[in-house]
């Protein structure tokens, strides 16, 4: 079975709830919690975990044979990114950055002028990860700085913690509601939208229910972070709107700003705090649904 844990607006506490639930779910199932966010990767940090088992993240990428181009400019009318560039001598020039390696130009190209190569754009980590009962493996996928292109390392890394075999799949995605964080939660069975209670919060909140449902996903609850910081009433009213349950309300509390800069998660260093008693009773509610 398959969790998104998303939320549309950055900031909410995503991550926050992806590692805590992790760990308490992990006491029950076999479990691989996957950190798509991977221009900004955390879920390894708020475990205190050190990355191990690094692959490289590859993208095709075309070379010129000067030798067999017939200047036709073909490549350069079918990239859709801007990576081939004609010069006036009507020569294709290609932009690495920009490229996102589709293969468009290599197999449009009919003089075969271009030759496929590879470019490292990312890396994926695959890491164990224990925290007193709780077992689980943990994928990180992380964006080599500067690329432009996430979705390739987004699609790779999720292959890579759905090749791993467990009862429960964890995904935390990026922050909002681009074609990463769809495909990051794509074939989910329920997606976890946590929000908090400010403007902005509910603006996204209601863009991500409506990815979700989209896609398909059957399941859709909402867990109100930070509470207390401002009024949550409308977020209630417009999960109800779209058919989510708000399943629970996490009020902002010094114990996990502590947490956090400890390095641990609060239902293993504060595990009788109110907080980390929710977190029990959200996977006591995975519980249920997963049968």
């Amino acid at each position: 079975m398959i969790i998104s844990v998303t939320g549309g607006k950055g900031g909410t506490g995503k991550s926050f709830v992806a590692t805590n639930l992790a760990v308490e779910l992990a006491k029950k199932y076999s479990l691989v919690l996957a950190d798509l966010d991977v221009e900004a990767p955390n879920d390894h940090i708020l475990l205190g975990a050190k990355l191990q088992g690094e692959e490289q993240i590859t993208v095709m990428f075309p070379f010129i044979d000067y030798s067999k181009c017939i200047k036709c400019g073909v490549c350069g009318r079918v990239c859709d990114t801007g990576a081939m560039l004609i010069s006036r001598e009507r020569l294709p020039y290609v932009i690495p950055r920009l490229c996102s390696g589709c293969s468009a130009c290599y197999y449009a190209c009919p003089a075969k002028a271009i030759i496929s190569g590879k470019r490292v754009v990312g890396k994926s980590y695959i890491t164990p990860v224990k925290i007193g009962e709780a077992n689980f493996t943990l994928v990180t996928g992380m964006l080599n700085e500067g690329e432009e292109h996430v979705a390739p390392v987004v699609v790779r890394s999720k292959r890579r913690a759905l090749s791993a075999n467990a009862d429960l799949y964890l995904i935390d995605t990026a922050a909002g509601t681009s074609n990463t964080v769809a495909a990051a939660m794509d074939k989910s069975r329920l997606a976890i939208a946590v929000t908090e209670p400010t403007p902005l919060g509910l603006h996204d909140l209601e863009l991500i229910l409506t990815v979700a449902e989209a896609l398909g996903i059957r399941e859709k609850w909402v867990v109100i972070n930070k509470v207390g910081i401002g009024p949550h009433d409308e977020h209630v009213k417009l999960a109800k709107k779209m058919g989510a349950e708000v399943v629970a309300e996490i009020p902002y509390s010094r114990d996990v700003v502590e947490t956090y800069v400890d390095g641990a998660p609060i239902v293993a260093a504060r595990p009788d705090t109110e907080i980390a008693v929710t977190f029990k009773y959200i996977a006591q509610r995975v519980a249920e649904v997963t049968g």
